[in-house]
């Protein structure tokens, strides 16, 4: 065990999984994921790919409905019934890896639909506070620009400013940078790091080993759809304690 005080370890925990299990058919995705999020922590959750990692991400914002265990948001459960679950979206903000923005719609609107269709938000109030999380994540000058006129990592982060305007008590993030060239990577990560420095809670799911190493506060190895183990990040990539960390890292051509 470590001695690693944990953030706000002294504070009732954001989220917390018990024994959290997901099936598709005869494969098990998650096979009794216990683990738990502190208010104002970055933790980020590694391992192989098809380990269960964004599995528990889409359960967790309830995109898919967990098969046994339970899920506790702020202290309670997560809700069955679609209108209960539409308003605990609303304190979740989610950023997938492929942007999922509409084609149609300049960046100002991508980010201000959600304002004004969910929030009920006046138009020009929507636009202005779309614009400022827009400068927010560096793209001030790009508010006209449709999805098509923008880089990968430009759409990512008009998919942040997105999620931001709803003004989430966590934010949830789905291998953000996988589908980005290696020159927008950065910039993304950077917008990240920002937030985290900003006390935003984050559950990071990520192949970024160094920005894990960096930025996270906790983090979690998975396999097979189970927790390898967990920890602070100095104990995960310096003094790894399951041999099957060590061999995951080192593939990866992680050597501290």
């Amino acid at each position: 065990m470590t001695a690693f005080a944990r953030k706000n370890a002294d504070k009732p925990p954001m989220l917390i999984y018990d024994k959290v299990r997901k099936n598709y058919g005869n494969f098990t995705a998650l096979d009794g994921v216990s683990m738990h999020v502190n208010s104002g922590e970055v933790v980020c959750l590694i391992g192989p790919s098809g380990s269960g990692k964004s599995t528990l991400l889409r359960c967790t914002n309830a995109l898919e409905t967990i098969d046994g265990g339970e899920i506790r948001f702020e202290g309670k459960p997560l809700p069955k019934s679609d209108t209960e679950t539409r308003k605990v979206r609303q304190r979740m903000g989610m950023v997938f890896q492929n942007f999922e923005l509409f084609p149609h719609k300049t960046a100002l609107e991508n980010v201000a639909i959600g304002l004004t269709t969910v929030r009920k938000m006046d138009a020009d109030e929507a636009h202005k506070r779309a614009m400022a999380l827009l400068a927010k994540v560096g793209l001030a000058d790009k508010t006209a620009n449709y999805p098509a006129n923008l880089s990968g990592g430009q759409q990512q982060r008009v998919a942040i400013a997105r999620a931001l305007a709803m003004e989430p008590h966590v934010m949830l993030f789905d291998e953000p940078t996988s589908a980005l060239d290696p020159e927008t990577v950065g910039e993304v990560l950077s917008v990240m790091r920002n937030l985290a420095n900003e006390g935003m809670t984050m559950i990071v799911v990520t192949h970024e080993m160094s920005f894990a190493r960096r930025v996270a506060n906790w983090v979690v190895v998975f396999e097979r759809g189970q927790l390898l183990e967990q920890g602070p990040p100095q104990q995960i990539f310096e003094a790894p304690t399951i041999e099957r960390t060590r061999e995951f890292l080192s593939h990866l051509g992680w050597n501290g």
